[in-house]
């Protein structure tokens, strides 16, 4: 099984709140709501994709939380990304316990949760366990080094301070995209696949010409 991080971001890379302004005020953030400007068909269509490969959501405890309050009340049967969230298995990454809500497709994982997902990904599947939201999560597994595909729905927006997938202290890493697209509202589809960093490749002058070589094969 594959492990994918699916969100919502700015230009300059936040993901916390895209919602609504009372969504995510940690930290005191005051921008929430900055995607909904810009949510069109093609950013739903975009998101149906990627719920078209879930197996297994893996959700930080907020996130978990947010889901909670909303879609169990989402009944329409025409709506499938909320007939998915209800019905499908929540790995829920928390120190306490969870209310009934979602009981009978609530699994708990706790300080050993990085080793879960590891044992996780082993599993054979078709299908992948997707990290939606859960930014803090979202960059633990990435600097953990398990993601195996990135998604994102970037608009065109910015908002300053805000919680990032990709902190200035995490690893470098190469990127290769797999699926690229804009919306009507000038959002950004990427899907990226991780690979090894590189910055090898120097611009030299030859012959007059400004060239690019690969400095470790001299």
């Amino acid at each position: 099984m594959i492990l994918s991080v699916n969100l919502f971001m700015t230009l300059d890379g936040v993901s916390q709140g895209p919602g609504n302004d009372q969504e995510d005020t940690r930290d005191n953030f005051t921008s929430g709501g900055w995607l909904m400007p810009y949510f069109d068909e093609g950013c739903g269509k975009n998101v149906d994709r990627w719920f078209s490969n879930l197996d297994e959501f893996l959700l930080g405890r907020f996130t978990y939380d947010t889901f909670a309050g909303h879609w169990p009340t989402v009944t329409d049967p025409d709506d499938r990304g909320a007939k998915l969230i209800n019905s499908s298995i929540k790995n829920v990454v928390t120190s306490h316990p969870v209310d009934n809500v979602w009981n009978d497709t609530t699994k708990i994982l706790g300080e050993d949760f990085l080793d879960d997902v590891r044992i996780m990904k082993t599993r054979e599947s078709s299908g992948e366990l997707q990290v939606h939201g859960s930014v803090k999560l979202a960059r633990t597994v990435h600097e953990a080094g398990l993601v195996d595909l990135y998604r994102f729905l970037i608009a065109p927006v910015v908002v300053g301070r805000g919680s990032r997938i990709f902190h200035r202290e995490g690893p470098a890493t190469g990127m290769s995209v797999v699926h690229r697209e804009v919306t009507e509202s000038g959002v950004i589809a990427l899907d990226l696949k991780p690979k090894p960093f590189r910055n090898n490749l120097v611009p030299i002058v030859e012959n007059g010409r400004e060239v690019v070589k690969d400095r470790d094969a001299e």
